[in-house]
Order: C-alpha cells, then sequence, then structure tokens
C-alpha cells in the first residue's frame, strides 16, 4: 500500500495502478469505522484496485463548528487500510489540495436546500467542491459513498450529471446502505463525541424512525408521526432537532403526506457535543 501526501506522486501512482485494471475511490475524512471499511470491502468486490482519500475538508465546516476537534489518526486508519487490502491512500495536506490563491467554488442547489443544507450553510458548497477535486485527481472509474448522508449523495450525484463528469459519471457514484450498530444507532466517526450516558440515550433516535415510520405507512398523518419522533427524542435525552423530514428519495422535494415515489425520512438532532444525522427508507404508498 502506497501512501501520498502531493499531487505527482499521486498522479504517478493513479497511472501505475490504472495500467492493471479499474480503480475505485472511497472518500473519507479519517477517523475510520466499520462503515467506512463496508466501503472499502463493496469497492474491492467492484474494483481491480482501490484508493482511499483521507482528508479533513475546511471548506464544509462552518463557524463554530467541530473542524479543530474532528479526530485525526492517519497512522491508525493506515494500518485498517492495510489490512483491508487498499492499494493507495491519498492523504493531502490543506496547501496541496487549497493551493494559495484557490477561488473556486461548486455549488448545487436544489438537493442541496434545506435539512443539512439549512442547518449548516455552506456545508454542500465545500463537499461539492472537494469531492469534485478528487474524482479529477483521482480518476476513479467509481466512487463509494455511505447512505447514512443521503443528502450528501444526492449532491454529489447531481453535480456529476450536471458537470457531465465521466470518471466517475453518476451511474458509477454507489450509494451504500448505512452500517449499524447491534442496537441500531447508524456508525459515525462523530459517535466518538458521546459520553456513555449519551451513548446509551442515542439510541433513541433510530428507533423514534422505525416507531414514525411504521405510523406513516400506516396511514398516519405525517405531521402527527413527526411531532411524536421529535417528542420521543427530547424525552430521549436529545437537547434540539434541526430537522425530521419526509422527503422524495430521489430529488428530495418535501412531502407532507406519502408519494407512490421512493421516499426517505430524515432525521438531525443534537445531544452532547455531537450533531447526529441518519435516514430511512419509507416504503411508497400502492394506491
Amino acid at each position: 500500500m502506497q501512501t501520498v501526501h502531493s499531487l505527482d506522486p499521486l498522479r504517478s501512482a493513479v497511472a501505475e495502478l490504472r495500467k492493471t485494471g479499474t480503480l475505485a475511490l472511497v472518500p473519507t475524512m479519517g477517523a475510520l469505522h466499520e462503515g467506512h471499511l463496508t466501503l472499502v470491502r463493496e469497492a474491492r468486490a467492484r474494483a481491480a484496485h482501490v484508493a482511499v482519500s483521507i482528508f479533513v475538508n475546511p471548506l464544509q465546516f462552518g463557524a463554530g463548528e467541530d473542524l479543530d476537534a474532528y479526530p485525526r489518526q492517519l497512522e491508525r486508519d493506515s494500518a485498517l487500510l492495510e489490512a483491508e487490502g487498499v492499494d493507495l491512500i491519498w492523504a493531502p495536506t490543506v496547501d496541496a489540495m487549497y493551493p494559495q490563491g484557490f477561488a473556486t467554488n461548486i455549488s448545487v442547489t436544489g438537493v442541496s436546500e434545506g435539512l443539512c443544507g439549512a442547518a449548516r450553510p455552506g456545508h454542500f458548497d465545500g463537499v461539492a467542491t472537494v469531492v469534485c477535486k478528487l474524482f479529477h485527481q483521482v480518476l476513479p472509474d467509481i466512487a463509494l459513498f455511505g447512505e447514512k448522508d443521503w443528502q450528501q449523495l444526492a449532491v454529489i450525484r447531481r453535480m456529476a450529471r450536471d458537470l457531465d463528469l465521466t470518471r466517475p459519471c453518476a451511474d458509477d457514484i454507489i450509494g451504500v446502505p448505512t452500517v449499524r450498530e447491534a442496537d441500531g444507532l447508524a456508525m459515525s466517526s462523530r459517535n466518538a463525541y458521546l459520553t456513555p450516558e449519551q451513548r446509551a440515550q442515542a439510541v433513541a433516535l433510530p428507533a423514534a424512525m422505525k416507531t414514525a415510520i411504521a405510523a406513516i405507512e400506516a396511514g398516519e398523518p405525517v405531521n402527527d408521526a413527526l411531532a411524536t419522533l421529535e417528542a420521543a427524542l427530547l424525552a430521549g435525552g436529545f437537547a434540539a432537532i434541526d430537522y425530521a423530514q419526509l422527503r422524495d428519495a430521489e430529488n428530495l422535494t418535501p412531502l407532507d403526506r406519502p408519494a407512490a415515489r421512493p421516499m426517505r425520512l430524515l432525521v438531525a438532532a443534537r445531544i452532547g457535543k455531537a450533531r447526529l444525522i441518519d435516514n430511512m427508507a419509507v416504503t411508497p404508498r400502492t394506491c
């Protein structure tokens, strides 16, 4: 496994890998957990070679967010990735990714609006900009992202379509189902911020979401089911709810009643120092 920190050796490494087969990219910010490793394993199943990027992207953090506190543990992450058979780690410095004078921003309207786009202004501009750069730097045949951040996945696919990206094209941006702990909590690097008591309380999130989905699918009005969900989170130890919404799974249009198309229930809530996000599928209405 090779680890590179600047563009010239990256390009040389990528060119060598591409001589002997296809290349998959798994973009990460490090602090790897089983969810990331699941992406790596899926990448290994789909491509001859796997590259993983590790970069804590300052452009997607807003004022007062956890940029400085976000865990950075390259040595540990590298050991995990080597054990998984990863071929290449792309771990650029901030200066390598955003050299002096950098002045370009990619903004994806529509799917980036509302949800985390409202709670974290500018966040998805930072995501789109860095992912576009990663795609051009690594030139992967496919790229894999976790479905836990459903809105991010929608933004990246929209960007790829709108900019006519070919490596990877939008259809080669693969969403991998959310990996969960045994009690149902979605795996996240930010779970490390939770105290033992908060970690025990955090399971209220997936539990309340499942209850709300069952109620919606049984015919309860969407607003009533979401109000019950929010009340359950606050009673369960969460301090605040950024959003709890039913949306069209593809275009993220808000829904106040079930649709005949795939839907997602998306939630972001705060407990202690952590802001946790999750989403789950809701069965389309059939009549």
